[in-house]
């Protein structure tokens, strides 16, 4: 039974009669890594799981709930409840008696899935989250593509979303956004009131080795409002001309005879008067129960102020089976800051770290 986690990719596979689920499967991912950081303008010493406030991107652990009923006729009912729990201390200062900032929800949805595809409501990643995800060596340590080349991967807490069958390894996804008076920065905005305030789309193609896919999404403008205050006790929101659009693609060779080469590339309009091409190319060789792996990628913002970051990593891996792996990554991310005024740091880190699945 397969125990991953369920993402629109994924569930599109759910709808042969050989996956029907009857019960419910409690699954999971922990992840715990001792890291190191030299960060040029701040810290500089140990933490477990990236520790708080530090650059890049903190374990994901998680656990969850997921299963099916079959309702005949070739259709299924498919739920799943995830919970972002933080194994360790990743988002307070406290260092003892537990994080305030504790459990946080993430992938959680009920819908249908048949021979038609499959159809979900609730919170889920979107499309192009899910078109380039499989393509990181990386994901949940220390190098995350993420908080490395800052690739702006999102999951939306409205979605509603459709994912096609599996068409000679083609496969299409889409999921629109409800505004619902909120906004990506939190505050409350009565305009963002459209059925697809944001809206992601995305082609994937994954048969064999072969991997490739397309991906668009968009935030309107109303999804981009940000309060300031405008007075001694009021606030107002300030909403851009243009929405937030982004363009991202890849291509990849996984697994091939053990070797592994993907690249990503992403051009992201902000909405704000400002644009920025992002890339990163990734390499891996498995050996036995070991692999090596490398990256490379930049971040290039078309701005008189936002900094230009180029980034790498080298890594070592050691399965001790399926579902347990040990990992040895050391990352730098260097930023160009184009004025004098403070910026961000440059800062590199090394990470040993295990992860087990069940």
């Amino acid at each position: 039974m397969n125990k991953k986690l369920i993402t629109l990719a994924v569930a599109a596979a759910m709808t042969a009669p050989a996956a029907a689920l009857a019960d419910a499967t409690l699954y999971g991912k922990l992840n715990v890594s001792i890291d190191y950081f030299d960060v040029d303008q701040g810290f500089k010493g140990w933490a477990l799981n990236g520790g708080t406030d530090l650059p890049g991107e903190p374990r994901a652990n998680r656990v969850g709930v997921k299963g099916s009923e079959d309702l005949g006729g070739g259709l299924k009912a498919i739920y799943q409840i995830e919970f972002g729990v933080p194994v360790a201390n990743e988002k307070d200062f406290a260092i003892a008696n537990g994080d305030v900032g504790g459990v946080s929800m993430r992938n959680s949805f009920v819908g249908l899935a048949g021979n038609w595809g499959t159809f979900v409501v609730g919170r889920h990643d979107t499309p192009m989250k899910i078109s380039t995800g499989k393509l990181d060596m990386f994901a949940d340590t220390i190098a995350d593509m993420n908080g490395t080349v800052h690739f702006l991967d999102i999951r939306a807490d409205n979605a509603i979303a459709y994912i096609s069958p599996n068409f000679s390894g083609f496969q299409f996804a889409g999921a629109a956004v409800p505004g619902g008076a909120s906004t990506a920065s939190g505050a409350a905005n009565v305009d963002s009131d459209s059925i697809a305030e944001a809206y992601s789309l995305a082609a994937i193609y994954a048969n064999g080795p072969f991997y490739a896919s397309v991906a668009f999404e968009s935030l309107e403008d109303q999804l981009l409002a940000e309060e300031f205050k405008c007075g001694w006790y009021t606030y107002c929101l300030a909403v851009p001309d243009d929405s937030l659009d982004q363009w991202r693609g890849s291509l990849g060779i996984l697994d091939w005879n053990g070797f592994t080469l993907s690249g990503i590339y992403a051009n992201v309009d902000t909405g704000f008067g400002g644009s920025t091409d992002q890339w990163q190319l990734q390499a891996g060789y498995a050996f036995g129960n070991n692999a090596i792996k490398g990256m490379y990628g930049q971040d290039r913002p078309d701005s008189d102020i936002a900094p230009d970051s180029d980034t790498w990593a080298v890594g070592l891996d050691h399965n001790f089976s399926k579902r347990t792996r040990a990992y040895l990554v050391y990352t730098e991310v260097d930023f160009d800051n184009k004025t004098d005024y403070y910026g961000p740091s440059d800062w590199s880190g090394v990470s040993l770290g295990m992860m087990h699945s069940f």
